[in-house]
């Protein structure tokens, strides 16, 4: 199985590719490939510049890597109650190919912050709006206050119920 797991941040030092790189480990027998949207540097989405210029080989290249994944896991840093812009972008470039951005693959969306909330208004919203465009959603998480549950040495999840919450939604993905 082929994971494509990625941050929805452009933070070089983004806890949520923090989480997601972890999660994508726990699915066994995964072929695990993390992306860095910092890679998928675009100009701003507008109509007006898709006219002009067309759609960037960059978001082709960003849609063919879910075309290429049998699986997806996207872990959702939260600015402002809402999407990153860099990952908004990124999306927005590359409904333009195919609203159905994540071609019906089975996919776990997560979301952590440092602060007890979780960033769970954003993963809301991601896992409200995924089945219009074509995701498959197995399990969603939320994980609060990163830096209390998360292992900074090993790397490595050490709440044990959030541990089994996302061993679950990685088991899930393989079914």
């Amino acid at each position: 199985m082929n994971v494509l797991a990625f941050a929805a941040s452009s933070s070089k030092q983004s806890i949520n590719k923090q989480l997601a790189t972890f999660t994508a480990s726990l699915v066994k027998e995964a072929n695990v490939e993390v992306l860095d949207l910092n890679e998928f540097e675009m100009p701003i989405y507008s109509s007006d510049r898709e006219n002009e210029s067309g759609i960037p080989v960059l978001a082709q290249q960003f849609f063919n890597k879910i075309t290429q994944a049998d699986a997806v896991i996207i872990s959702f840093a939260e600015h402002n109650g809402s999407y990153t812009a860099a990952y908004k972008n990124i999306f927005d470039w590359a409904s333009r190919i195919n609203q159905k951005v994540f071609q019906n693959k089975a996919m776990v969306l997560l979301a952590t912050s440092p602060g007890p909330g979780g960033a769970k208004s954003v993963l809301a919203a991601a896992t409200g709006s995924a089945p219009f465009f074509a995701a498959d959603v197995k399990a969603s998480v939320s994980v609060p206050s990163f830096y209390d549950n998360f292992d900074m040495d090993t790397q490595r999840i050490a709440n044990a119920d959030i541990l089994a919450q996302l061993q679950q939604a990685a088991d899930l993905l393989a079914q």
